[in-house]
């Protein structure tokens, strides 16, 4: 690539950036139901035809913020099964970098939530929407890492299940814990259970059912 063109992609890149930040700027702010194209344009000071040279429409923003948001959670995990040594721990460490990562950053959670439930992974095959489940599969990448390494230190059981499938599992029970905790804790405190406790709970009967 000459440097001229080098310098072109640059510009290119940076200004996508742009126009990604603004737009989570917007949706921590306002919620993605309400942000519209106009209102990211206006936030990244450039007209609404070049953020449509960028990007097609609000779905391919979306998407885009997706990746940002798998980016962030990848790094997350990382750090956090640095930290411990044992498989088990791993994943216990992994369940509370992905709950702190929902309670911190609520709208990356959500981009992450609405895509996992949209027509859009299923109907659109560009290069965004792939990059999202590239993403995803880093972020699973860790949870299996984990569950390979207590199964061969002994802190996981041998029979746990296809590793696959299991950190599945495992996204499935993390996320569904995760929502209840955030929109349901009146239901909880109508039963006199506090947040905390349900969230302890529910992590002690995990280790349970993975401890060998």
């Amino acid at each position: 690539m000459s440097y001229v063109a080098e310098r072109r992609q640059e510009e290119k890149d940076r200004r996508r950036a742009e126009i990604v930040d603004a737009a989570i700027e917007l949706y921590r702010e306002v919620g993605w139901d309400a942000v519209t194209v106009e209102q990211v344009a206006k936030r990244a000071r450039l007209s609404r035809a070049l953020v449509y040279v960028y990007f097609k429409d609000k779905d391919e923003i979306h998407a885009a913020i997706v990746v940002r948001s798998f980016e962030i959670l990848d790094k997350r995990f990382e750090e956090a099964a640095a930290r411990v040594r044992l498989g088990i721990d791993k994943i216990e460490a992994l369940g509370n970098a992905y709950m702190a990562f929902a309670h911190e950053l609520p709208h990356f959670f959500d981009a992450c939530a609405r895509f996992e439930v949209s027509d859009q992974q299923l109907t659109d095959t560009t290069p965004l929407v792939a990059a999202c489940f590239e993403g995803g599969a880093r972020v699973h990448g860790h949870s299996i890492a984990a569950l390979e390494i207590g199964i061969k230190d002994g802190s996981i059981r041998a029979d746990v299940g296809e590793l696959k499938t299991v950190s599945m599992a495992l996204w499935g029970f993390s996320h569904g814990l995760i929502q209840i905790a955030m929109r349901k804790a009146h239901v909880l405190a109508h039963d006199a259970i506090s947040v905390q406790q349900f969230v302890d709970q529910a992590v002690s009967l995990l280790r349970r059912s993975l401890a060998r």
